[in-house]
């Protein structure tokens, strides 16, 4: 051991305390488990590399360093120490390692001012008495730190090793590639997760799991910071509801985010760093620019001159206390004149602190997107936020001008929403794939700077989020597989080998049932409305009630393949959705059609009542299993089902009327299957013959797939034969946004060589909207009415964001129903 201690030293380097390009998911071809020529022996013979840092690199450095130590005794289950030697280090700040780089041993050329990048390679005889070393350099910390969860990723230990409870496989050796691995620099400059609505799940769970601290505390941060950094994530916006202890109301937590190489900022209603609903103690209507300025300005300053040190991003701008709109001006020329004022207010102060060019932000969210629209001017080198709707169509892309803006532009996007016209907070249903093309165009208009996703809890959101953040770091080698290649490559690394293909199956049905409507939108009447029963007729009802009823076979036949050790992640992220979706509507539309038949066939209705309760017994079960039994009890109070409260009833669906199960008389089980809903005719994107310009976008809409536009486009045909009768056409689209600043649809839909002319304007917030955000789709009647026989269909696409569900064909007489 002394002699090992004299060599370490002599390297210049410490000893880790026990404890290409870019990639969108790890690609673990480089570290096997059969020796090849040139290869490092990471873990051999019953002995593992030792894990080496210098005294003079930053404590993240260190942080990784110890990770990775553990990391490595995780898969092969010893800690004795073998005579090669991983370095990791940060160019400049490892003089054994910056000695190696001096006499061309190793080529850092690529990494001098490069941003988060590493490289990783092996080098022979690095120092006197060490034949071999696993070089990690990075260009600043957090790409040396990315450097050694990258190995970690490699050998098998999942980003979600702690919080999905995912752990890898074992492997008594473990070989590092002779060539060398070059990662970065990132797609986005700043990539994180917002932790939001966090009184359902993450602060009860909290409260629990480290009882000794306010919740969330520096022991919880501590569990964030590692998973964003294993994700290769460096920012993170703090819990912040009342909830929630304020993060700065702790100065341990900024001195951790400092160690951890964390950026923190803040949301859009949280200028300068502040959490308002925990910290600003005078009145709400004191919260007022235009009569309380000197006394917001000193709140704001508090702040500057305590965290002016630490890597921040600030965030610009004025909204009222909690998520509202501004308090005092009446007009958008008095709220953009206020916001104006606090620009130069707020960028004064950073001047004073000495930090004039720190990251700042400006986010134009809800109503003021409206006053930015109205000539609103932000200063010129600070970066544009843009958000979604809150239901993942985002509303604004940048123009020539943004995107020349030095400041940059980048994306505020939503995973989980509290808000009208429907909240949905406990399941995480948005599709990858939608994900993909909504993040996907606003890269391609120049949102390049920072990208930020609302999590909620951040379980169940774990696949959403890696997803997300996967795009951040590298979009074209991510987007360039389709969503479902990349599920399944995720499911095969979290639920284990030879699960990947099944489990991106059903994976694919739980998305495209839910997202047909989300189980948190299982009502049809907006709150404060008159309540009324779905649309949906019973055999309607019973159809999709028989899809949800395939996926959990599908989800059943899996279940025995997972390995023990992985059957805690497998209901942690895959059982429990699946399984816990089903079951709510089971519970809704089997109650719902308990009251329907009451009176025509009470035994029928009870038997509806029966498989209600059961639902809603099964939900109760799955439930408790998350917050008591899985992990030995780890995730007590993390599962809220919706609506878990009477908390905010405004934005929140009510429960279903379920009879108790003791009142439910025993009636015989349905002799007769039930009656299957009589199809309407239809054209599916792939009935439309290929056309240039046009794409199938596949892992989207109820059939799986849409009909996406390109611009320029030569017209999509397709052709039906309709039965006798006289029918409606009705075409179905996604609620996106037009990149045009009013976001209005333009589309020219030829039936029979008649050409029809559509603009669907996207004004947020009205009830039009909030039809389309909960149906996730368009739904918009044709003018022609048709008569039986072979019917012309021809397409004209007028703006990149149309994609097409389906057309149908409506009896004319009939109402149009959402199937």
């Amino acid at each position: 051991m002394r002699a090992a201690g004299a060599l370490l030293l002599a390297a210049g380097l410490a000893l880790a305390h026990p404890a290409e390009g870019h990639a969108a998911q790890s690609d673990a071809a480089w570290v096997h488990y059969e020796p090849m020529p040139g290869d490092f022996a990471l873990a051999a013979r019953g002995r593992v590399a030792q894990v080496v840092t210098a005294p003079e690199d930053h404590d993240l450095v260190r942080i990784a360093a110890e990770s990775l130590r553990a990391d490595l005794s995780s898969v092969t289950g010893v800690r004795g120490q073998s005579d090669t030697q991983v370095w990791i280090g940060t160019l400049g700040r490892s003089p054994a390692i910056d000695r190696l780089v001096a006499t061309g041993k190793v080529d850092a050329q690529k990494l001098r001012g490069a941003w988060e990048s590493f490289l990783i390679l092996p080098v022979a005889n690095p120092a006197p008495g060490v034949r071999q070393a696993l070089v990690i350099l990075g260009s600043d910390r957090r790409g040396t730190a990315y450097g050694a969860y990258e190995l970690s990723r490699a050998i098998g230990v999942s980003p979600w090793h702690w919080w999905a409870d995912v752990p890898p496989e074992h492997h008594d050796t473990l070989y590092v590639s002779a060539r060398i691995q070059r990662f970065g620099p990132p797609s986005v400059q700043y990539r994180g997760i917002f932790l939001n609505d966090e009184d359902w799940g993450l602060v009860p769970w909290a409260q629990g799991a480290f009882a000794d601290e306010p919740a969330p505390g520096p022991k919880t941060y501590t569990k964030v910071f590692d998973l964003l950094l294993r994700l290769r994530a460096n920012t993170l916006w703090p819990a912040m509801h009342k909830a929630s202890r304020a993060f700065n109301a702790d100065p341990a937590n900024a001195a951790l985010a400092e160690r951890y190489g964390i950026v923190m900022g803040t949301s859009h209603a949280e200028p300068m760093l502040r959490n308002n609903v925990g910290e600003w103690t005078g009145k709400a209507e004191n919260f007022n620019y235009l009569t309380n300025r000197d006394g917001i300005r000193e709140y704001w300053r508090e702040r500057v001159a305590s965290n002016a040190a630490d890597e921040t991003i600030w965030t610009l701008g004025l909204r009222g206390i909690h998520d509202s709109g501004m308090i005092g001006p009446k007009t958008d020329e008095e709220r953009r004149n206020t916001l104006e004022q606090v620009f130069a207010d707020q960028r004064a102060m950073l001047r004073k602190a000495g930090i004039p060019r720190a990251p700042q932000v400006f986010t134009p969210y809800k109503e003021v997107l409206d006053i930015y629209r109205a000539g609103l001017k932000v200063p010129n080198d600070v970066t544009l936020l843009w958000t979604d709707d809150n239901f993942g169509y985002i509303r604004h892309f940048p123009d020539p001008a943004e995107r020349a803006r030095s400041g940059g532009n980048g994306v505020y996007y939503h995973l989980s929403y509290l808000g009208a016209p429907l909240s949905y907070l406990w399941l995480s249903t948005t599709p990858p794939a939608l994900i993909r093309e909504e993040m996907g165009r606003a890269w391609d208009k120049g949102a390049h700077r920072m990208w930020i996703a609302n999590v909620g809890d951040i379980k169940p959101a774990e696949l959403a989020i890696d997803y997300f953040l996967s795009l951040a770091w590298d979009i074209e080698g991510t987007r360039g597989q389709s969503a479902e290649a990349w599920t399944r490559q995720w499911a095969e690394q979290t639920l284990g080998t030879g699960t990947g293909v099944a489990a991106a199956a059903i994976l694919g049905d739980y998305y495209r049932l839910n997202f047909t409507r989300r189980p948190e939108h299982l009502q049809w009447y907006l709150p404060g409305e008159k309540p009324h029963a779905s649309p949906l007729s019973i055999a309607e009802a019973d159809e999709r009630l028989a899809g949800f009823a395939a996926m959990e076979r599908r989800l059943a036949a899996l279940r025995p393949l997972v390995p023990a050790n992985r059957q805690d992640s497998f209901f942690e992220l895959l059982d429990y959705p699946v399984s816990a979706s089903a079951a709510a509507n089971r519970r809704f539309f089997a109650a719902e059609a308990h009251d329907a038949l009451r009176d025509r066939d009470p035994a029928e209705s009870w038997r509806r009542a029966r498989i209600a309760a059961d639902a809603d017994g099964m939900l109760t079960a799955l439930t408790h299993r998350y917050n008591r039994e899985v992990a030995g009890g780890k995730w007590r109070g993390i599962m809220a089902v919706e609506p878990a409260d009477g908390q905010w009833r405004s934005f929140r669906q009510s429960l279903p009327v379920v009879p108790a199960l003791a009142s439910i008389p025993d009636v015989a089980p349905a002799t007769a299957a039930p009656t299957a809903a009589t199809a309407a005719p239809l054209l599916r994107p792939d009935q439309f013959l290929p056309a240039r310009g046009w794409r199938r976008i596949e892992g989207l809409g109820r059939s799986g797939a849409l009909l996406g536009a390109g611009a320029p486009s030569a017209p999509a045909r397709a052709a039906i034969t309709l039965p006798a009768g006289n029918w409606q056409a009705v075409i179905d689209l996604l609620p996106l946004y037009s990149a045009e600043t009013d976001g209005t649809l333009r589309l020219t839909v030829r039936i029979d060589g008649k050409a029809e002319v559509l603009e669907l304007p996207r004004r947020t917030g009205d009830r039009d909207w909030a039809m389309a955000v909960l149906d996730n789709r368009i739904t918009r009647p044709l003018n022609s009415m048709l008569g039986a026989g072979r019917h012309e269909i021809t397409l004209e696409a007028g703006d990149p964001a149309v994609m097409i569900e389906a057309i149908r064909f409506i009896p004319a007489d009939k109402p149009i129903t959402p199937t």
